[in-house]
């Protein structure tokens, strides 16, 4: 069973993908990064579907095949809204959910607001706070050979200008775009940058919604997630928990700790031959871990019967 469809609402619209019956179990929601990414790269998971729970990925509000309406602010609330809406049209009473990077922000801004509606929370080369995550990427940034560290540098990248909207002009230059990429080759995703999950991602991702909300690149925030921050709220969280990353990730060792100390019992996989993409880096092994942890979490599962607010219905059990 394959259902897709756009849901409206004072947003947009959003697309999204239903693998299976939700009705068979509590689904495994994805949310892709960014911002401004789409669910291209997790179509690995869609195996899941057919193997432990059903699966539902979509496109965040103005990201590939989901419209923004016009004068759209680009703050954390409107995703939170959308996710919300989604999970009610759907009926999605209780999910395993899995964020990914920005995707993870969201999912711990999520877990927190609804944390009786979560049978599980994986969080996939993500964070806790904003000003770690560009500290460390700056850190990185720096251990590149020097001629690439001076081009980043030569370009402005650490400006602080600011328009309404947290935008800033990225520079476009041929020169630019090589270190970065040089930056990426490392620690974003170890392969072939033409792989087609990511050809995908890159022709249908909205770069504009990255700048309004980060900024012009991983090390400096200009945008509305500016201050972002949650490491004080982690103890809140009091469910099962899993955090991926790779070893080469921008989820450094550093970032990571902040949640495994922050989360009571989560738990930890690093995966050796991953950078920020270990879903398409490592995919077996990637998969067999998703696969296990929802396998665990659903059997440990309490029986609680406590509706998702909008659905009327039981979480599942």
């Amino acid at each position: 069973m394959v259902r897709e469809g756009l849901i409206e609402h004072e947003h947009g619209r959003t697309w999204f993908r239903l693998l299976g019956d939700p009705a068979s179990g509590s689904p495994l929601l994805c949310l892709h990064g960014g911002p401004g990414s789409t669910h291209h790269y997790f179509a690995p998971l869609q195996r899941l579907a057919a193997e432990v729970c059903p699966v539902v990925l979509y496109d965040q509000v103005g990201c590939g095949r989901s419209d923004a309406r016009p004068g759209v602010r680009w703050t954390l609330e409107v995703f939170l809204d959308e996710l919300d809406l989604l999970r009610a049209e759907l009926g999605l009473s209780s999910v395993h959910l899995l964020g990914t990077s920005w995707g993870g922000m969201l999912a711990l801004e999520h877990a927190l607001r609804r944390p009786g509606s979560l049978e599980s929370l994986t969080l996939s080369s993500t964070l806790a706070s904003a000003s770690e995550w560009a500290g460390e990427a700056r850190r990185l940034r720096d251990e590149l050979p020097e001629p690439v560290r001076q081009v980043l540098e030569r370009h402005g990248l650490d400006r602080t200008g600011l328009d309404r909207q947290g935008e800033t002009d990225v520079p476009d230059e041929p020169e630019y775009e090589r270190a970065l990429a040089q930056f990426d080759a490392r620690h974003f995703f170890r392969g072939d940058p033409q792989r087609p999950e990511l050809a995908l991602m890159r022709a249908q991702r909205a770069p504009e919604v990255y700048r309004a909300m980060w900024g012009p690149n991983e090390w400096t925030i200009t945008g509305t997630l500016r201050g972002w921050e949650i490491r004080h709220r982690l103890h809140e969280l009091q469910l099962p928990t899993l955090v991926l990353r790779g070893r080469y990730d921008l989820c450094t060792d550093t970032i990571a700790r902040t949640l495994l100390e922050g989360i009571s019992g989560a738990r930890e996989v690093v995966f050796e031959e991953s950078s920020h993409t270990p879903v398409l880096e490592e995919t077996e092994r990637y998969l067999a871990v998703v696969r296990e942890f929802i396998d665990a979490s659903a059997a440990s599962s309490a029986s609680i019967d406590r509706p998702y607010p909008g659905t009327g219905k039981p979480r599942s059990t």
